[in-house]
């Protein structure tokens, strides 16, 4: 059904758009660092160093592990919105303070505030949709969290070309350092991101609690009044039964504590999330974004063409994210993160020969957006749906929190690494290790991936329930 229990469609649209705004500031944040490094690294004079260049890029990420940390247990406690609402203000110090920063420490250190904003939206955008939208169109909804930060994404590559697309080719680093792009032009790339960092917290100040989360605390008579504007009255009724049932169920497990997580009945699903998390960001394609200059320089194109080609790549991302919207719900989860692992691991395994042909054109770049539109339309989104649908409601933030840290960890180990592994390994070899884990990827999906489409939280719950729990 196109419109399941007559839920009120523009009310969810408007309310999952506005929290996933945090994907669109994750999006931007994650990327735009990109574009500028071509300019900062110059200006603090870190060019030849490795070990620097990778943790400066990673650095935001290490933010990240830390808003990944606490924004689970905080969620839990004092509800989703809240720690949200801190996001939007930490995106906008750092977007500031990147930009004012002169010395490499002061811009580690923005970088590091804008990661812990990251960290968090990362982990409560999609969890507060999945718990306020109806189950039949749920995978649709928290997808739209991965729309915005492809979107994000987009805008981070377009400001980047705008700003540094007249750069002269062929200039030293010494000689970069001391234009006007390596001077200030790489400052107004992260600046950018105050505006919508800005609408951002003002607009989740207009938006509810999370209803299940409002149950778990007591509140019933809000939790109802928010269904009520989801659904109607028939829908509330028959929600807050269900998870009335739900948490009392729970509550014969005993009172939660951190060790819950490594309960029987929690240990297996939090496994997977970590897993499916951590096989998300070494998959590949981060590395990709992150140091898309490098590997396009590799297949043989100049700054200008570079710029151009990165904002191709996160054309593709958009499109395909549009295209994977529907099939979310249409196909399932599991059917596409299965064309996704297998998908990547061919794409790489061929980038990989030929890199080690030396061969370069368009051909090259036409191989990376393929691999992207394969990510795009798999990985990138349903893992996200996953994450936020696998563990039971009364652990959900803390689990989610788990699973977002282990993709956080990954994440930074795979920027931070990356510099020095392509040094040593090279291109060709980087790709085939990618094409590696994809593989091992797609062979633990075919063997624990369970499907969960069309269910509501609390039948997902009770279908990974281990049988003698």
């Amino acid at each position: 059904m196109d419109n399941p229990r007559g839920y009120n469609a523009s009310y969810v649209w408007m309310v999952c758009l506005v929290s996933a705004m945090g994907g669109l500031l994750f999006g931007y944040d994650w990327v735009v660092i990109g574009g500028a490094r071509i300019f900062y690294e110059p200006y603090f004079q870190i060019v030849s160093q490795d070990f620097l260049r990778g943790f400066t890029a990673a650095s935001a990420l290490l933010g990240c592990i830390v808003g990944a940390a606490v924004s689970g247990v905080w969620a839990d406690r004092s509800g989703r919105k809240p720690p949200l609402l801190v996001s939007g203000i930490l995106f906008t110090v750092s977007a500031v303070w990147t930009a004012l920063a002169d010395d490499l420490v002061s811009f580690n250190l923005a970088r590091v505030i804008g990661g812990i904003g990251i960290g968090i939206a990362s982990n409560l955008s999609p969890l507060y949709i999945a718990e306020i939208s109806p189950a039949a169109r749920r995978g649709q909804f928290v997808a739209v969290n991965q729309l915005t930060i492809v979107i994000g994404v987009l805008a981070a590559q377009i400001i980047n070309m705008l700003i540094g697309d007249g750069v002269e080719p062929g200039l030293s680093p010494d000689a970069l350092r001391e234009t006007w792009y390596g001077q200030w032009g790489w400052r107004w790339m992260f600046a950018a991101a105050a505006v919508p960092a800005v609408a951002f917290w003002v607009l989740m100040l207009l938006i509810p609690e999370s209803p299940r989360w409002l149950a778990s605390a007591g509140r019933w008579d809000e939790a109802g009044a928010v269904l009520r504007k989801v659904g109607g009255d028939d829908y509330a009724r028959h929600e807050v039964d269900a998870i009335r049932t739900t948490l009392d169920r729970e509550k014969s497990h005993g009172d939660v504590k951190f060790s819950t997580l490594f309960s029987p009945q929690v240990a297996p699903l939090l496994t997977l999330g970590v897993l499916l998390a951590v096989f998300q960001q070494w998959c590949g394609i981060n590395a990709i974004f992150y140091y898309a200059p490098e590997i396009f320089k590799a297949a043989g194109q100049d700054i200008s063409d570079t710029f151009r080609s990165i904002v191709y790549t996160g054309s593709v991302n958009l499109a395909a994210t549009l295209v994977a919207l529907p099939l979310v719900d249409r196909l399932g989860r599991r059917p596409l993160m299965l064309f996704g692992a297998g998908s990547l691991a061919i794409v790489y395994a061929t980038l990989a020969w030929l890199f080690s042909q030396g061969s370069e054109g368009p051909h090259m770049v036409g191989l990376v957006l393929a691999a992207i539109a394969c990510y795009a339309v798999s990985l990138a989104p349903v893992t996200w749906v996953l994450i936020a649908e696998v563990f039971p409601t009364r652990v959900r933030g803390a689990a989610i929190s788990v699973a977002v840290l282990a993709l956080w960890i990954a994440c930074a180990l795979l920027a931070w690494l990356f510099p020095p592994m392509n040094t040593w390994l090279g291109t060709a070899s980087m790709f085939g290790l990618f094409s590696a884990v994809c593989a091992a990827g797609f062979v633990y999906l075919a063997a624990r991936l369970p499907e969960t489409r069309g269910k509501t939280l609390e039948e997902i719950e009770i279908d990974l329930a281990p049988k003698n729990a």
